[in-house]
């Protein structure tokens, strides 16, 4: 009797072992790309330093990854990142660094806080000319910016899309149907040059100039209130967005984490939906 007993309980044991066995890799095959393992997801506070270009998709980012990551919470800093390279320099406390110009990068680089190695390209973009919707100025080709009187405003040549326009500005002097006074031309229309592009962006918006050179993902959610006027690919610049942790994160496992996801199908698809250009 024992032994009958035996041979029907030890198949019994193995039923339940595989089943157990099929949950716990179902379980695991559901969890979303970019999201935390369970058991390994890190918490607390994190610090990230981002170029204001960046201000609305990283805000869904940020409430996305605290939706993900239980017990975190992210403080952002978004503004001229060329300020905030420099404040990096100076010891300011932060744990994640995000640019959309390389030599903003380099500066903290070389202050010894950031490692070469670690910075990782995450987002590409390009500059386009923005116009309010009822187009004062009359703005309908690159031309126009050059015409006496127009309201230009530019970001100052401190923010990334300040040196992006003045690249383009120049490369366009180089061709015979703009003129090589072109830049001088356009550059006197220019009323006000604003600490970031966000700032040149808003006042546009608010019918403050008749037109600005900022990025394309600027006027992503505002396409009904503004003209866009594209700036061909000969004239413009592949925008690259590095990002990279601090060396003296106070978190660094969360640091990584949050540069993870935003390199992940998830975070890639949230930048693409604000106009980015994914790098995966």
């Amino acid at each position: 009797m024992t032994r009958h007993a035996v041979f029907y309980v030890r198949p019994l044991l193995l039923l339940l072992l595989l089943a157990l066995a099929f949950l716990t890799a179902c379980a695991g095959a559901s969890t979303a790309p970019g999201a935390p393992a369970a058991g390994d997801a890190p918490s607390g506070a994190l610090t990230v330093f981002a170029a204001s270009s960046l201000t609305d998709a990283f805000s869904t980012l940020g409430d996305t990854f605290e939706a993900e990551y239980q017990g975190v919470t992210i403080n952002f800093s978004f503004a001229n990142a060329q300020q905030l390279g420099t404040q990096i320099t100076e010891g300011a406390p932060a744990d994640v660094f995000a640019t959309a110009l390389q030599d903003h990068m380099d500066l903290a680089i070389r202050s010894g806080r950031i490692d070469p190695e670690a910075v990782t390209v995450f987002a590409r973009n390009r500059i386009v000319v923005v116009a309010p919707a009822d187009n004062p100025g009359n703005v309908t080709s690159l031309r126009d910016l050059a015409r006496p009187g127009l309201r230009l405003v530019l970001a100052d040549q401190a923010a990334a899309a300040g040196q992006y326009a003045l690249s383009f500005l120049d490369k366009a002097s180089a061709l015979p149907e703009y003129g090589a006074d072109y830049r001088e031309r356009v550059l006197a229309n220019v009323r006000s040059y604003e600490d970031s592009v966000r700032a040149t962006f808003t006042k546009v918006l608010l019918g403050e100039a008749d037109a600005g050179i900022v990025f394309s993902t600027d006027p992503a959610s505002d396409r009904d209130r503004v003209l866009v006027l594209e700036i061909p690919a000969e004239l413009n610049t592949i925008v690259e967005y590095p990002i990279a942790p601090l060396d003296d994160a106070a978190n660094p496992a969360l640091a990584r984490a949050f540069i993870d996801f935003v390199l992940a199908p998830r975070g890639q698809a949230i930048l693409g939906s604000f106009g980015f250009q994914q790098v995966n």
